[in-house]
């Protein structure tokens, strides 16, 4: 499993996840999620940093020329319809775990600067890095370990289903997370194409960030 092309895929998401245990084990020592708000940030640059130094690898990031406007248009309204279901699907039952959230402000003034850090990264750098670990590389290499060599219109449905579960339970709104996991598989099976659920997972993260600081909903950050 661990071979150049595998590693290259999964070290951003790696990277990402153990930032993410991180913080989750400095919150259990004692320290106070206030203190940790610049975690983020350093988060962020790892795995851009990473994504960057590893960019010539990713051969599924080539631009498709040709693709149809139908196929943009299709990942815009799916990035939407994700971001209403997100919103939306927080019954306590379709919660799982509870999320510390990202609260910018200090003192009740809002930290613009880490409102654009977490803007950025969540609109920009982490759609990349988890279409990349999830759709390209694990949907593929669960159908097929050599996954380079899988075309995304025959992923299985074995491959597409333990991907979309897999995807709901890394994020605390499970159920959305399951909807999220299914719309995007969809996209790239049907577009061919990564572009396809990266610009739809960043138009879902981008409209979310920007409710979340006009609501005050810092908890689904």
């Amino acid at each position: 499993m661990f071979d150049r092309a595998n590693l290259y895929r999964i070290a951003p998401f790696g990277a990402y996840v153990f930032f993410m245990l991180l913080e989750d084990m400095l919150l259990k020592f004692g320290w106070e999620a206030n203190d940790l708000r610049l975690l983020y940030a350093v988060k962020i640059t790892v795995v851009a940093g990473l994504l960057w130094t590893m960019r010539s690898a990713y051969s599924e990031l080539r631009w498709p020329v040709g693709t149809s406007f139908r196929t943009w248009a299709v990942a815009i309204v799916a990035g939407i319809v994700v971001f209403v279901a997100w919103i939306n699907l927080t019954a306590d039952w379709m919660v799982m775990g509870e999320s510390v959230g990202f609260d910018p402000r200090d003192q009740d003034e809002i930290d613009w600067f880490l409102v654009v850090v977490r803007l950025v990264g969540a609109a920009l750098v982490v759609p990349v890095m988890e279409e990349l670990f999830w759709r390209s590389f694990l949907m593929r290499w669960i159908d097929h370990p050599n996954f380079l060599s899988v075309n995304p219109a025959h992923i299985g449905l074995k491959a597409f289903c333990i991907t979309a579960v897999l995807f709901a339970v890394a994020h605390s709104l499970w159920l959305a997370g399951l909807f999220a996991g299914i719309v995007y598989n969809l996209l790239y099976m049907r577009s061919g194409t990564l572009w396809s659920p990266i610009l739809a997972h960043a138009i879902t993260n981008a409209i979310l960030g920007i409710w979340i600081v006009s609501t005050g909903s810092w908890g689904f950050w």
